[in-house]
């Protein structure tokens, strides 16, 4: 409960006027002082009147006063500025590496409060803050999903700088690796990324100009003209069909070019997934994207609105796939577009990403926050995430709002981190008495 004695302390919700060190001394809390989370005391200049003295320094707290000489505190300098040692449970003296006896005071975390934390990590629903949610004020909402929102774009930004350091410094093919793993729509986004980080576009540059040897290169990479890949119900018409063919043969003369190797055919997923989102529809507009040069990086950066990104990022696909979903699985003709919902993830996902991670990498305030606004100009996703905090009260408005929630499930909620949630801490201090029915 160590954590938890912390959040007290640094959120001051305990009686005020009741504190006292071990040996009788009044204690004043003036502030709490900045949590550290990395190695040294917990709380660094702290303000605390111990006893009519004014004391300026660090704070540190453990569940048992004794913790102090268990973890070595009383041999490592940088304790020696502590001016007050706070625990729940006080068992022992404690004294710096200089001899100095440090002040005690015990603390214990308040009734309610630990019966609402206890609720909090162990009701199954979500999300367990459920109950308090209708009553929280619009500006705390506010300015919990403005920060939640800053959050995922700065791990996004994360994500991208890893893939820049792949792709040696290249921007443009970090875009590129980007823009196939949001391709993958969740269920095929590992695969996407690896295929494209197998593709060396250097090389395939030299001939953009030809949309089919970039076909032949990308479903190639994918080991899908690898025979294995065909699909057994249609593997004879396939063998025999001209397009699959000539294809193959392009690839295997481009492959011994530039030392291609394609990836294994396996590590795509096709169970339950509609015809329209297999990987041959997704790399046949991926090729197409790719050959029209609209998912440039500078294209990109010179959109100023979410229309104007829709009609850049827009694709479809060619001739063949038209009418097929599938080497050997011929369809009726239909254009296999991406849906503005579908085009508005692969805004969301990766050009808004790329915009606010690229204004970081050149300092540009104006393009991380043109980033902000196009999340604010595109509607909230339709997932299950957004849907739950809806049925709590909480209407995600825009894609901003439903990227804030996405942020707080997936590293607060999923990994129970409530003490630092804003939310949880409102729950901690309100929780209404139907939230644990």
């Amino acid at each position: 409960m160590e954590a938890l004695l912390q959040y007290v302390w640094k959120h001051k919700m305990f009686p005020l006027g009741q504190l006292a060190t071990v040996d009788g001394r009044a204690v004043e809390v003036i502030d709490t002082g900045l949590q550290n989370t990395d190695a040294g005391p917990d709380f660094f200049n702290a303000k605390v009147k111990i006893g009519g003295t004014v004391w300026v320094g660090n704070v540190e707290l453990h569940d048992k006063s004794s913790a102090w000489t268990a973890h070595g505190h009383d041999r490592d300098h940088a304790y020696d500025n502590v001016v007050l040692h706070v625990a729940t449970e006080i068992d022992a003296d404690v004294a710096t590496a200089g001899g100095r006896v440090v002040p005690q005071m015990r603390l214990e975390v308040p009734q309610a409060v630990a019966a609402n934390y206890e609720s909090l990590l162990s009701i199954d629903r979500y999300p367990p803050c459920f109950a308090v949610i209708p009553r929280l004020d619009r500006l705390t909402v506010h300015g919990w999903m403005s920060r939640l929102v800053a959050e995922r774009l700065e791990l996004k930004t994360e994500a991208i700088m890893r893939r820049v350091e792949l792709c040696d410094g290249s921007w443009e093919s970090a875009l590129f690796v980007t823009m196939a793993r949001n391709y993958g729509f969740g269920v095929n986004g590992d695969a996407f990324e690896r295929w494209a980080l197998g593709i060396p576009l250097q090389a395939v540059a030299r001939h953009r100009d030809d949309i089919f040897q970039v076909e032949a290169v990308f479903m190639g990479q994918a080991g899908l003209l690898d025979p294995s890949a065909l699909p057994a119900r249609g593997r004879d018409e396939a063998e025999g069909d001209g397009y699959y063919l000539r294809l193959k043969g392009e690839y295997e003369y481009l492959a011994h070019k530039f030392g291609l190797r394609p990836m294994d055919p396996g590590a795509w997923k096709f169970l339950r997934m509609r015809p329209q989102n297999f990987p041959h529809i997704r790399i046949a507009q991926l090729a197409r994207l790719y050959h029209s040069r609209r998912a440039d990086l500078s294209r990109l950066v010179e959109c100023a609105s979410a229309e104007q990104m829709r009609g850049l990022l827009a694709t479809e696909v060619t001739p063949y796939w038209a009418t097929h979903y599938a080497f050997g699985s011929p369809c009726g003709r239909s254009r296999k577009s991406l849906t503005q919902a579908s085009l508005d993830l692969i805004i969301i996902n990766t050009a808004v990403p790329m915009l606010f991670a690229y204004g970081r990498h050149r300092r540009d305030e104006a393009l991380c926050a043109r980033a902000f606004d196009m999340l604010a100009q595109l509607k909230a996703e339709n997932n299950h995430i957004v849907r739950l905090w809806s049925r709590c009260g909480l209407k995600a408005d825009n894609a901003a709002d439903s990227q804030a929630l996405i942020q707080l499930k997936k590293e607060y909620c999923d990994r129970k981190d409530c003490l630092r949630c804003r939310f949880g801490y409102e729950y901690l201090r309100y929780k209404p008495q139907s939230a644990g029915r």
